[in-house]
């Protein structure tokens, strides 16, 4: 039995045999072309092919799971018609009069260097979408049908990194868990694995002789377990068939109204501590969020977050929420939650004395940082809330 570590962007349990996805070579070599101005027009009718492509993709996710994570092939549609990513796929045709492969790939190469190299994660993730976009355009060029991906059985899928075209292709009902050995949090995929409410590891130093084998994904602790032994294998299996009961329970409710036995009506919210918990708010039809731990955006961060950073993640709640009330608490830690880069001093009772709006106001700079990023997203049907 191996255990490998990794990180978590979806939890759940998933029991099955392992699949490592083995992608096509999507490498190019550098041709010298006679007339680069025919090479910059089949990058014009590669283009419009991709759109095309990314449309029924986005007719597909709009399916599956929903107007927000189906967003993603209206960016990418976005990304193609960019004029710096296209100016320079016509500028690498013509100066070294290269055949349109070479300098799509090129191009997407150092675009995805040059956000990886960016030191706001949410941009960072944006690489995965250059990458993606570029090497669509690519297999266009060469006359590479895109086709579906699909495992012969339920499976563990297992890959170096998986693009969001990649994620929403595959057949759900055969798609037990998402591992990857690349990805952040942040991606588009993560974004789709939670949506879809699979479970979802990244960070994960797999091999290729654990093709084939039986495996357990426990999306709380971030562990991937190979060959489990039989004692473990039972303590997950009734872990998820405890799991899936619960479930089954919830739908039961889903859609009723919620009242006291006296016939009182309440209003039912969730309470969240990051984006990943949304489609559980969502699969179990809470009215809302009544609480949105922000301090959580700040216990995994290195150092504090920017005010984009914190946008974005605001947003995205608001975006999936799809106009439900949203309440988000204002930074609150202290007590049991110590931050490092905050380098507070150590006291006897922390739950009485420097702590949550205290803090706040002692540090305007981080306050208001916070205040930027709620009233940016408030246009998306945020409520912000203030307490303690």
């Amino acid at each position: 039995m191996r255990v490998l570590e990794g990180k978590s962007v979806f939890s759940g349990i998933a029991i099955g045999k392992i699949s490592i996805l083995q992608k096509a070579d999507t490498s190019v070599k550098r041709t010298k072309v006679a007339d680069p101005e025919a090479e910059i027009a089949r990058v014009q009718e590669a283009k419009e092919k991709a759109v095309a492509q990314l449309q029924k993709l986005y007719d597909k996710a709009l399916q599956e799971v929903g107007e927000s994570g189906a967003a993603i092939f209206e960016v990418h549609q976005m990304m193609l018609d960019d004029e710096d990513y296209l100016d320079s796929v016509d500028n690498i045709i013509r100066t070294e009069s290269v055949n349109a492969e070479y300098a799509v790939a090129t191009t997407g190469d150092n675009f995805a260097d040059m956000f990886a190299q960016m030191d706001d994660d949410y941009m960072k993730a944006r690489a995965a979408d250059v990458k993606d976009i570029s090497d669509r355009l690519v297999r266009v060029l060469s006359g590479h049908d895109e086709g579906e991906m699909d495992a012969a059985e339920p499976s563990i899928v297992v890959a170096e990194d998986l693009a969001p075209s990649e994620t929403v292709q595959m057949d759900k009902n055969k798609v037990l868990a998402f591992v990857t050995r690349k990805g952040s949090s942040n991606s588009h995929t993560a974004i789709l694995a939670r949506t879809m409410n699979i479970p979802a590891l990244i960070n994960i130093e797999y091999d290729d002789s654990m093709n084939g084998k039986m495996a357990v994904v426990d999306g709380k602790n971030g562990s991937l377990i190979v060959d489990p032994d039989a004692e473990t294998l039972k303590k997950y299996q009734d872990q998820k068939d405890e799991e899936l009961r619960q479930r089954a329970m919830l739908k039961e409710l889903k859609g009723k109204t919620t009242e006291t036995k006296s016939g009182h009506k309440i209003h039912l919210y969730a309470n969240i501590g990051s984006t990943g918990d949304v489609a559980s708010v969502l699969a179990n039809d809470a009215e809302g969020i009544g609480l949105f731990r922000s301090e959580f955006i700040y216990l995994e961060k290195d150092n504090y977050p920017t005010e984009e950073e914190q946008f974005q993640i605001y947003k995205a709640v608001a975006q999936n929420m799809a106009g439900k009330k949203v309440i988000i608490r204002t930074l609150d830690i202290g007590a049991d939650k110590q931050i490092d880069y905050f380098d507070m001093a150590h006291e006897e009772n922390p739950a009485m004395g420097y702590r949550a709006i205290r803090i706040c106001l002692d540090r305007p700079e981080v306050f208001k940082t916070q205040l930027r990023a709620l009233f940016r997203a408030s246009m998306f049907e945020i409520f912000p809330l203030c307490i303690r």
